[in-house]
């Protein structure tokens, strides 16, 4: 099922999504069925999807979300049907009414198959020259829907409420992968690079429209180390050029990832936990496409102290990916569990400490996320109230990420600490697994499961006297309760930094040595870099601090992102060589900082470095790095 009816309340106004045409509440999608061909020359992908939908309501059409496709035909149960494809509406894209021949009633079932293709506008895939692939021999290509490109990849409802299985067929020069579970040719096949293949993929868990995805390139598989016990698999793919340093730097960590999840709340129902090693221009650090998450290069620091990135990936296959959210404004539902879960493995693997500074890095980083929209205080809201046809992509922040983990905390200490929140997170996982769900749902399970305790009437006390609206409602520069860190950990580059921030307006910066970092683990690094962070230094002193610690030529991208952001303050001495820097770094962490930093102290820099290489960013990044310069993308 999709929408879940268990513990449902009086409809808000944020609870229906606004970012679809289609009429998802009157009828809904069950299951796809895609067949396609890849066209690399053109640049397209074509054939049919065929919908099998439910009415929910008596309707006479079916809408559907659709954007840059070019429609050639449409069937209703296998007869030629009556469509019209209305205006576009900006990024919602156009509405598809499908006519039916006769109305059909309420519990009725309906086959609906649309003939089509992409287009050379389709916002929802990146096509790849073989000079940007690490062999440069071949093309590659990748999707990224979320949050409403599916509707220019296939004609569908594009919203998080509906969840629908899928299969498909793709037929292609170069292998396909897409995020369901193989059927054919098997992973370890070998690769057969310019014949034409049919790839079958199944996915029988229902999940929404943005996590089907697909990716085709010179891609090869090579399989992690099974755990004893457990029901699942784990693996790689990454371009063969890319495999042994992609195997090195997560097969250590990834299997012990998935059981560590899994334990903190249930099985892992997708068969399937791979990971794809995406060429430079993949926007985020992650996508979590089931069975397959699509990870940035990014994250191959050669030190594997950014695994947790696939820790947090892989803890969406329970929040985002099994429970949902029912509209975009409800998006903390999936990204503050997500993240909440993540430090919780990271917890069992690393300790409450590692957990704590990943706290307290995540409050810098939604500190910065607050003050960028402090002209836009509804985005700074947990529950942000979008508005009718207006683009989730405008408010993407660390807001629901971070502002939701830390409610979560909040919430944990506040019923009696991890061990008495699990057992609630792991019935919360029971009751709403397939189903997408609204804050309010969330929040009357947790106070029925917390009155149902022994101790009940003890807690509800505490949850009565939260400050729900300040939480899920108040804007400002930080949170609306102040939540203390363990900051064991911190101290050490804290100090640091401190001692950095005293000296800046000394001429002697001999007293630093590269002794003072020799055991910081790289997020302590990273800790250091965003506190120095919050001062503007003089010229002489960012250069003194990369010569003594080296950090502008660190091979930690995260290193580098926070070094740069503290260079580009203080003038424009490094601007030359954080825009090359940027011009291959295609997650809009990395570049959009550097590219808003570098308009202040240099924009003819940053607007020239853009236009000659904008055709490397995949659309979403162009779009948001556009805005961000003032700019056409």
């Amino acid at each position: 099922m999709s929408f879940s009816t268990a513990f449902a309340h009086p409809e808000a106004p944020h609870d229906r999504d606004r970012a679809t045409l289609s009429n998802y509440r009157a009828v809904r999608t069950t299951h796809v069925e895609l067949v396609w061909a890849i066209d690399w020359e053109r640049k397209l992908i074509g054939g049919t999807a065929t919908l099998d939908l439910t009415a929910t309501q008596d309707i006479n059409e079916v809408v559907l979300d659709t954007s840059f496709l070019d429609i050639r035909a449409v069937t209703v149960g296998g007869e030629q049907a009556d469509y019209v494809k209305d205006e576009r509406i900006g990024a919602m894209g156009e509405a598809l009414h499908v006519k039916l021949a006769k109305p059909a009633k309420c519990g009725e079932k309906l086959q609906i198959s649309v003939d089509y293709s992409t287009t050379e506008q389709c916002t929802a895939v990146g096509w790849l020259e073989p000079v940007q692939t690490k062999s440069g021999k071949y093309p590659y290509l990748y999707s990224q829907s979320q949050a409403i490109h599916g509707r220019s990849l296939f004609p569908c409802q594009d919203t998080p409420a509906i969840k629908a299985t899928y299969a498909s067929r793709v037929t292609s020069t170069l292998p396909v992968l897409m995020s369901g579970l193989r059927q054919s040719p098997p992973p370890s096949a070998p690769l057969e690079l310019g014949k034409e293949v049919e790839y079958t993929y199944d996915q029988p868990v229902a999940i929404p429209s943005y996590l089907v995805a697909i990716a085709s390139g010179e891609v090869a598989y090579r399989p992690f180390q099974d755990l004893e016990g457990r029901n699942w698999r784990t693996g790689v793919w990454a371009e063969p050029g890319q495999m042994d340093e992609a195997y090195w730097e997560f097969e250590e960590d990834t299997a012990k990832q998935v059981a560590a999840a899994e334990d903190l709340t249930s099985d892992y129902r997708f068969g399937v936990y791979d990971f794809l090693i995406l060429p430079k221009s993949f926007p985020y650090g992650g996508m979590e496409n089931c069975c397959l998450t699509f990870a940035t290069p990014t994250l191959l620091a050669h030190d594997r102290s950014l695994v947790d990135v696939i820790a947090h990936e892989i803890s969406h296959s329970w929040f985002g990916n099994s429970i949902g959210c029912a509209s975009w404004s409800h998006f903390w539902l999936n990204e503050g569990w997500t993240t909440y879960l993540e430090r919780l493995v990271m917890r069992k693997l690393e300790g409450e400490k590692a957990r704590q500074l990943s706290f307290i890095i995540g409050r810098t980083l939604l500190r910065g996320s607050l003050a960028e929209n402090k002209d836009k205080p509804r985005f700074q809201r947990m529950l942000p109230d979008y508005e009718e046809h207006e683009d989730p992509d405008e408010g993407y922040s660390q807001v629901p990420y971070e502002k939701g983990a830390n409610f979560l905390l909040y919430l944990e200490r506040l019923v009696g600490g991890v061990n008495v929140f699990v057992p609630y997170m792991k019935s919360y996982v029971q009751t709403f697994t397939d189903s997408a769900i609204t804050t309010d749902q969330w929040r009357a399970h947790l106070f029925d499961y917390f009155g149902g305790l022994e101790n009940g009437k003890e807690i509800l006390k505490k949850l009565s006297k939260v400050d729900w609206d300040a939480w899920l409602h108040g804007s400002g520069p930080d949170l609306a309760v102040d939540v203390d860190y363990d900051d064991a950990l911190a101290r050490p580059p804290l100090n640091l930094a401190a001692r950095w921030t005293e000296s800046r307006a000394a001429h002697d910066l001999t007293p630093f040595s590269p002794r003072d970092i020799a055991d910081f683990s790289s997020t302590q690094l990273c800790v250091f870099l965003d506190k120095l962070d919050d001062v503007v230094f003089e010229p002489r002193v960012v250069r003194a601090l990369d010569d003594v610690y080296k950090v502008g030529k660190s091979g930690n991208a995260e290193v580098r992102l926070r070094f740069y952001k503290v260079a580009l303050k203080a003038g424009s001495e490094y601007a030359d060589v954080a825009a090359e820097w940027v011009t291959d770094k295609g997650r809009m962490k990395f570049n959009r900082p550097i590219y808003r930093l570098l308009v202040k102290q240099a924009p003819d820099l940053a607007r020239s470095t853009f236009e000659a290489h904008k055709a490397f960013y995949h659309p979403i990044a162009r779009k948001m790095i556009a805005k961000d310069l003032g700019v056409d993308a």
